[in-house]
């Protein structure tokens, strides 16, 4: 049996969805092609999708063609969005990357790509729009070889390009084909036949056609079947899987995404404290009820309450791709507009979270505001319309605000004793930090004895050191530090005479969940911290006599222009200053100005450093710390 996960990319209008839409039509799942614009597509199924017309969720299609079963994920290509498709790439066998014939190599495009090349997913290219007005042969193909990978062979030629009579045939570049693979190069030299081609990530077949007359759909499917690599089926041992997708049902009950790696799980089978309900197959264009659902497949899985987007299952080496897109970079506050549903917005909220774990859900007790990460404007709307649409709740956002990040300036040290004064709690807690490798996130180590207290403290101080690292001395998150416990102690389990047992002369996790933050905070402060703003690299095509214009604006939105040519600036920008700089590019460019930007890196932020607003107690404050935890707590100590 051949099974390939194949995942369709592309920036948001180069007609991914529309592409789908031929690929189930060609494969005879559906008998008709349904269209972006009316709503009617297999896997835009949300009414916010369809009401907008773009892809926001990620979505699973299921069909057989040449004796191959692909399992087909459609995934949104608003940057907007980004996450979504990272978490598609961490199951995929192979790809389609998407590019229209008129628009070309987009700003999302080349973010997937580079992504796509760095985890050598095997991927196709898929020329689209053929018909369309303004489409392009030879330009495309070249920006394709500047802008993702100059190596790329054309499959197609298009007689009529850029008319709704486009036509396509197959016509494969043998020169350029030999230029990459040496088993081709020495037949063509030979003049024997041309032995198959497999992409392995290090070369891209570059197709032509068009999703919506169907022209050079065949050859594209043939590339499918033929040259993308079946996968992996190792049906021996126990199962293995990733879940990449959580959503919830009908009734409010979760529902899980997997990918099956190995193994075969079964309706019934425990996957650590939860126990499997049900699985939906997909096969044929449909989610099927099945029994069980073995390697290679993707199934949508009842019963298991627990699990998390990114979760494995069974045996850690199990080839999943390991993505890793920036994070977002803005943040706004999300209030209800009838106070007393703030309660349902925070429940909304978590389960928009579940979905969806790089928005951040933030709670400020205090202001009775929730706050969720973002990576643009039209991410904000849609959780306004989803709050809105499905949970009937009227939401307004605050103004958004750059994300920062503070990172470590050296190591820093600090420890509290058991019974010492001033430390209230019945625990000892000593705390090294340092700063952790850029993109190492944050990690925690020991240097005590693993047995020299209840495991259950252990996690209790580890589990509170990732959640006060969110909030470091300026309010931003500390994403990159190493922390290592120094000190341990508590007070065993005692009991008076009558043999009830006291709190009150015991420590319990509650003590170490609430000094591990003076401790450590008190460390991070010991070694200080500088805030970093996000910057982006970002290029501009601009009309050559605009360059002089161009130039100073970016200036003043403090870009540092790197490399300048006579229709192209590139260079860095302050994530805060994009927005900015693409509505006033228009109007310096005659409309006529593109421009592309990425989240680079992080770098000192300019001027005073820019403060966050905390959320909960705050352990900068001692005084004040301890007086709201102890009145939560109850206790007198």
């Amino acid at each position: 049996m051949s099974i390939l996960n194949l995942g369709i990319l592309a920036h948001v209008d180069a007609g991914k969805t529309s592409l789908t839409e031929r690929l189930l039509f060609t494969a005879g799942v559906i008998d008709e092609i349904g269209r972006v614009d009316d709503g009617s597509t297999q896997t835009d199924t949300l009414e916010l999708e369809r009401r907008r017309g773009i892809t926001i969720k990620s979505a699973v299609v299921s069909f057989r063609v040449h004796g191959r079963t692909v399992n087909l994920i459609d995934t949104p290509g608003h940057p907007d969005f980004i996450a979504e498709v990272e978490r598609a790439l961490s199951v995929l066998d192979g790809a389609v990357l998407v590019v229209s014939a008129v628009e070309g190599v987009q700003a999302q495009t080349r973010v997937i790509a580079r992504t796509l090349h760095r985890l050598g997913i095997p991927t196709l290219i898929f020329v689209n729009k053929v018909d369309r007005g303004g489409a392009r042969f030879d330009g495309v193909l070249d920006e394709i070889a500047g802008r993702i990978s100059p190596a790329i062979i054309p499959m197609s030629r298009v007689d009529g390009i850029g008319t709704r009579d486009a036509k396509v045939g197959a016509d494969v570049d043998m020169v350029r084909l030999a230029d990459h693979d040496d088993q081709v190069l020495s037949a063509f030299v030979e003049g024997r036949p041309m032995p198959r081609i497999r992409v392995r990530g290090k070369v891209h077949p570059v197709y032509f056609g068009s999703a919506i007359t169907g022209a050079g759909i065949d050859d594209l499917v043939d590339g499918i079947t033929r040259l993308l690599p079946a996968a992996t089926i190792r049906e021996d041992g126990p199962p293995a899987g990733r879940v990449f997708k959580v959503e919830r049902g009908g009734a409010g009950e979760r529902l899980a995404y997997v990918r099956m790696f190995r193994g075969t799980l079964r309706v019934r089978d425990t996957l650590g404290a939860d126990r499997v309900t049900g699985i939906d197959m997909f096969a044929d264009g449909a989610a099927r009820a099945c029994g069980a659902i073995t390697a290679g497949r993707i199934g949508r899985i009842r019963g298991l309450s627990s699990a998390r987007i990114g979760d494995d299952f069974g045996v850690r080496e199990i080839g999943a791709n390991e993505s890793s897109f920036a994070p977002p970079s803005l943040e706004t506050a999300v209030v209800a507009s009838r106070p007393a549903e703030r309660g349902a917005l925070h429940a909304a909220l978590s389960e928009l979270a579940e979905q969806d774990p790089l928005i951040n859900l933030r709670q400020d007790d205090e202001r009775q505001e929730v706050y969720v990460s973002l990576y643009g404007e039209v991410q904000k709307e849609v959780i306004g319309s989803t709050l809105a649409e499905q949970y009937g709740l009227a939401v307004t956002f605050r103004e958004t605000t750059t994300l920062h990040v503070e990172r470590l300036l050296g190591v820093g040290e600090a420890v509290e004793f058991n019974k010492v004064e001033p430390n209230p709690f019945l625990a000892t807690i000593g705390l090294r930090v340092a700063p952790g490798p850029v993109g190492a996130g944050v990690s925690f180590g020991l240097e005590v004895e693993p047995g020299s207290m209840p495991p259950a403290f252990f996690t209790a101080v580890e589990q509170t050191v990732h959640e006060t690292l969110r909030q470091g001395l300026r309010g931003w998150p500390v994403p990159d530090c190493a922390v290592v416990m120094t000190h341990s102690g508590y007070s065993a389990r005692q009991s008076h005479s009558h043999a009830i047992f006291d709190k009150s002369m015991s420590s319990t996790a509650g003590d170490f969940r609430n000094l591990t933050p003076l401790v450590l905070l008190e460390a991070v402060r010991r070694a200080g911290t500088v805030v970093l703003e996000p910057i982006h690299a970002f290029r501009a095509e601009v009309p050559p006599d605009t360059v002089p214009a161009v130039l100073p604006l970016l200036a003043r939105l403090r870009a540092v222009p790197l490399a300048t040519s006579t229709t192209v600036i590139s260079g860095e920008i302050p994530a805060a200053r994009v927005h900015e700089l693409q509505r006033r590019l228009p109007a310096l460019t005659r409309g006529e100005g593109v421009l592309e930007s990425v989240f680079d890196h992080h770098a000192p932020a300019q001027g005073p450093a820019p403060t966050r607003e905390r959320t909960g107690p705050d352990p900068l404050d001692r005084k004040e710390y301890l007086l709201r935890v102890l009145r939560r707590t109850g206790s007198s100590s």
